[in-house]
């Protein structure tokens, strides 16, 4: 199998995060491949007509794609268990939440990027990050007995929207007035399918 992948993207990272947990390391090649909210490589428009990443090459079978499509397909394919039957429900909205923290925080990064600077909005940044403030105080005062335990796809994608956000908003220091999410992402940072998969 071949995933189709940028390193920088949270998305992709989760994946990646996951083939190392579940030892899938062998039998995924990771392919990088360069996109833009306004286009896509031919091999990655004829993998996933979208045109964005991460996108699984199957050696049978069609492309999948969407993060969330992926991890439940390699985590079925291992029998890794990070989406466990008695938690289920719980660890799919923690995945949710996460991810809802990577879609605001990367278009606050494409507004700066790839539209022109007559026509940004700060308003509409600004009220990116106010989605992303207000899940990390819900994870803070709501969640954080969900984040201890066995490993799961919820913490593995939280873990992955919080090196996000520290490595493109460091500036603004999400761990103020949250010790316990800090405090918890300062060990799952330190997993080893963490740091080798840390973006630059």
């Amino acid at each position: 199998m071949k995933l189709m992948m940028a390193a920088p993207s949270p998305f992709v990272r989760k994946v990646r995060v996951l083939i190392r947990e579940a030892g899938l390391t062998d039998q995924v090649e990771e392919v990088e491949v360069v996109t833009s909210p306004g286009g896509a490589p031919e091999d990655l428009l004829a993998a996933n007509p979208l045109g964005k990443i991460p996108a699984l090459v199957r050696d049978f079978g069609p492309t999948l794609y969407d993060s969330r499509v992926i991890c439940r397909f390699l985590d079925d394919r291992a029998k890794a268990g990070l989406y466990p039957d008695a938690r289920l429900w719980e660890v799919l909205t923690l995945e949710a939440t996460a991810d809802g923290i990577m879609d605001a925080a990367v278009l606050m990064v494409y507004e700066a990027r790839f539209r022109d600077e007559a026509i940004r909005s700060q308003a509409w940044v600004d009220a990116q990050w106010s989605k992303v403030d207000r899940a990390l105080s819900a994870l803070e005062s709501r969640w954080i007995s969900h984040l201890s335990g066995q490993i799961d796809m919820g913490q593995i994608a939280l873990g992955c929207a919080l090196g996000y956000l520290d490595f493109r908003h460091g500036d603004r220091n999400w761990r103020t007035g949250r010790p316990q999410l800090a405090d918890w992402y300062a060990r799952f940072e330190s997993r080893d399918s963490m740091k080798a998969t840390v973006p630059a």
